[in-house]
């Protein structure tokens, strides 16, 4: 920046000069009467001067003063001219210092196009799967062009996304069905785009992601008992304790456990226990959604953080045979 600078301050010197030596040159001409070779000599910086013949009467006039003058300051410009151009001749002493130009961003049109068209495909795979009844098939896949439209555009583009899906959501569908898949399958989108964009491994991104779906499930929990206005946890907790005491009774009536064993069942350890459930079913299904995304994004020019090497053995076989 520093040199840029200092070319731009040489050239202005220099522009200055030329108009001053043009205006001097004018000067010289109306007063001295020279011809256009005469001012050729001038501006080349050379002494040979050749005056006409009606210039005799004008030439006995001067005065010896004026005519130093005029060399003096003839001789400073060119003196001035010839330093800046040697200053705009010199070489950088540091190309590095000179700024270049950051490369264009991509044209925003693209990234809302491509926002909307994946915006409007996870809606519709949300839709048909819905009311297809192929919830349970096609939820590998849901959070999939959201993480792409994170990996390609960022988190503008992302958020913007699921922004717009939710709302084209709400509007086909409602808001309830819109917010059961915003939670957990929207949020999911976003963070494993963030994720899989940071280079993050299968196993940081995983567990992020089964904690994020497990909270997304008990926040569905907790939405269904407020529209039902009943406490569904306790519900659930109640029903599965009621279930494990119909187990134990089966194993005593066998003779497999003492009778000490009814109505031991413990409802803190039954909630306990259905939290350890849903957080292994989020982890297996994470899985399978980053498998997914390893096998279909990078044909897609995307692709994700590699597996663990044991994945990589298992499907290396599975391709062998």
């Amino acid at each position: 920046m520093k040199h840029s600078d200092q070319n731009f301050r040489a050239i202005a010197h220099f522009s200055s000069i030329t108009l001053q030596l043009s205006t001097y040159a004018q000067t010289a001409n109306k007063s001295d009467k020279v011809d256009e070779r005469n001012f050729y000599n001038f501006m080349s910086g050379s002494d040979e001067f050749s005056l006409p013949s009606n210039a005799s009467d004008s030439e006995s006039e001067r005065s010896p003063s004026d005519d130093a003058t005029n060399d003096a300051t003839h001789a400073d410009l060119v003196a001035e001219l010839e330093a800046v151009e040697e200053e705009l001749s010199r070489p950088l002493s540091n190309p590095a210092a000179v700024p270049t130009h950051a490369p264009l961003p991509s044209p925003p049109p693209l990234i809302l196009v491509e926002t909307a068209f994946f915006a409007s495909t996870t809606s519709l795979l949300w839709l048909a799967s819905y009311y297809l009844s192929l919830v349970a098939w096609m939820r590998i896949i849901f959070p999939l062009p959201l993480a792409l439209i994170y990996m390609r555009w960022g988190r503008r583009a992302g958020i913007m996304g699921l922004t717009v899906t939710a709302l084209l959501l709400s509007i086909l569908m409602g808001p309830y069905l819109s917010l059961l898949f915003l939670i957990p399958y929207g949020l999911l989108g976003v963070q494993l785009g963030a994720t899989w964009k940071r280079g993050m491994n299968w196993a940081g991104s995983i567990t992020t992601g089964a904690i994020l779906a497990s909270l997304s499930f008990f926040f569905r929990v907790w939405l269904l008992s407020i529209f039902l206005g009943e406490d569904l946890w306790v519900y659930l907790t109640s029903r599965l304790a009621d279930f494990f005491q119909w187990i134990v009774s089966i194993l005593v009536s066998w003779g497999w456990l003492g009778v000490g064993a009814l109505g031991e069942v413990n409802l803190a350890w039954v909630q306990a226990l259905t939290v350890g459930t849903v957080l292994l079913s989020d982890f297996v299904y994470l899985f399978t959604v980053h498998l997914a995304g390893w096998l279909l994004l990078e044909r897609l020019g995307n692709p994700i953080p590699e597996p663990p090497e044991w994945v990589k053995i298992i499907f290396d076989e599975e391709s062998g045979r």
